[in-house]
């Protein structure tokens, strides 16, 4: 399996378990997550609670929840979302920070499309989620934020800020 990692950060954010397209010239993935149900295991061990003296469940949680499969298996962690004024601001900082340690081979490619899916991306900037890899590492411009549909889409967007590592 391989484990994609942060260029910046070092974060794991994704696998190749996870199918997903280069779009934008390859500046972004599309990723296909889906919504899974986390929690509320229902075990019968075959024990008679009323025999066993009591028919609590002595503070097990059975509260299920709904999260996203790529969120949920690499931790990453919500962030607040951005106005305009403020993800300009975070993204030429990203992008300056990025475009030193992208491999040689990519900057080219990087530097010629990466404008046009800034736009992208600022195109739908209100119906975005933002995350951090696990590590959260607190200083947003050397993060790599993938981006979640708000709605009830699955698709996730990265930029390839992304390395692999086996």
């Amino acid at each position: 399996m391989l484990v994609y990692q942060d260029l910046l950060s070092g974060d794991e954010l994704l696998s190749d378990s996870f199918p997903y397209k280069e779009i934008q010239n390859g500046i972004l993935w599309e990723l296909e997550g889906k919504w899974v149900v986390k929690g509320a295991v229902d075990v019968d061990i075959g024990a008679n609670p009323s025999v066993e003296g009591g028919e609590d469940d002595e503070g097990v949680s059975d509260e299920a929840i709904k999260v996203m499969d790529i969120v949920d298996t690499f931790r990453l962690q919500e962030q607040p979302s951005f106005d305009k004024k403020t993800f300009l601001a975070f993204i030429k900082k990203y992008i300056k920070n990025l475009t030193k340690v992208i491999p040689d081979d990519q900057k080219d490619n990087f530097k010629k499309n990466v404008e046009a899916a800034v736009k992208w991306i600022l195109s739908m900037l209100k119906d975005l989620q933002f995350f951090v890899g696990a590590l959260g590492h607190g200083d947003l411009q050397d993060q790599v934020h993938p981006k979640l549909h708000k709605d009830k889409s699955i698709t996730r967007h990265d930029m390839t800020t992304l390395t692999n590592h086996t």
